[in-house]
């Protein structure tokens, strides 16, 4: 089986941050976003991907090479157009070997090995309240898949689409993505694989969902926090220092600097960061940053940020420096 992972969106909700850095690579429960992907395909035995690249995708290609080692092809989105155009690039890429398409910014605590044991293609899907900012999926008295409906206005399911598409014809997808560009059929204004699926329903492809219960959500700063509460609920150890108190739940990585400080709960703190004479809890302090004389709560700084003398909720860039002292 081979993943495909879109990685090529902007992130605009999470800017600063994504000023510098790809939404993919923000760090989370101690690891970028893309990390903990990565690692769960891995971990059932997914050993080859292609990731659809766009903003900034030379720091994307940098971290995936100097971290693993799974054979991983990497194409180019020019274009923001849609998932559906995100999948047509990278159709080089793929056979008849079944698919698992993974969203980028989307971490999922789910056993895909349920997968493997499909005949047919499968939906990811979880119940929600509000459908239209979603799409969804209309089930047949036989649970399989009457209808895709991409972000419907009218209320028609609340089966919503989660991030996980099994495709057990690859061939028949690529078709219909081709066949989408041709006729250029879109929907609010991009090719979207939803519209592709409903093209392969309609030539005979059958359909089943599976449950997703565990999906978290990247793309927006709170979203980001809530994650990193579950992952750190999830994977945090026990974890004691000289001159700190820790609240678990925490990650701390073992490069980190921590003096005189309250670290916890639901804080990452992450490799090269300092925090001195400080209190974090529910926060995320990146990669090389610095947190002095300060109390922080649900906030992120980004990369090399320096904060000093601050009690506020901070939501601070990579590279940024702000002081109260």
């Amino acid at each position: 089986m081979r993943a495909i992972i879109p990685v090529a969106g902007v992130g605009t909700r999470l800017r600063p941050h994504t000023y510098t850095l790809p939404k993919v690579l923000l760090n989370v429960g101690g690891k970028p976003i893309l990390g903990h992907i990565l690692d769960a395909l891995i971990a059932q035995g997914i050993e080859k991907a292609t990731i659809v690249t766009g903003y900034m995708r030379k720091l994307v290609e940098e971290y995936v090479r100097s971290h693993y080692k799974i054979e991983v092809s990497f194409t180019k989105q020019d274009e923001s157009l849609g998932l559906g155009h995100a999948i047509w690039v990278a159709r080089k890429t793929f056979d008849s070997e079944p698919l698992l398409i993974i969203l980028g910014d989307t971490i999922f605590d789910v056993d895909l090995s349920v997968l493997k044991k499909s005949s047919i293609s499968t939906i990811g899907v979880k119940e929600v309240e509000d459908p239209r900012r979603f799409g969804v999926v209309v089930m047949n008295k036989k649970g399989r898949i009457e209808k895709f409906v991409e972000k419907p206005q009218d209320h028609v399911s609340n089966l919503a689409i989660v991030g996980l598409y099994y495709i057990s014809h690859p061939e028949l997808l690529r078709g219909c993505l081709e066949e989408l560009l041709k006729k250029n059929i879109k929907t609010q204004g991009e090719y979207q694989l939803t519209d592709a699926l409903q093209l392969m329903k309609d030539k005979g492809e059958e359909f089943s969902t599976f449950p997703v219960e565990g999906w978290f959500d990247c793309g927006k700063p709170e979203t980001l926090l809530n994650t990193n509460r579950y992952l750190l609920d999830k994977y945090s150890s026990n974890i004691s220092l000289k001159e700190a108190v820790v609240v678990p739940p925490v990650y701390i990585a073992k490069n980190a600097i921590i003096e005189r400080s309250v670290i916890g709960p639901y804080a990452t703190v992450a490799d090269g960061a300092t925090v001195i004479d400080s209190v974090v809890r529910d926060s995320i302090i990146s990669d090389g940053a610095t947190v002095t004389s300060s109390l922080l709560e649900s906030s992120i700084i980004g990369n090399n940020a320096y904060v000093r003398g601050n009690f506020n909720r901070l939501n601070v860039g990579n590279s940024s420096e702000i002081n109260y002292g």
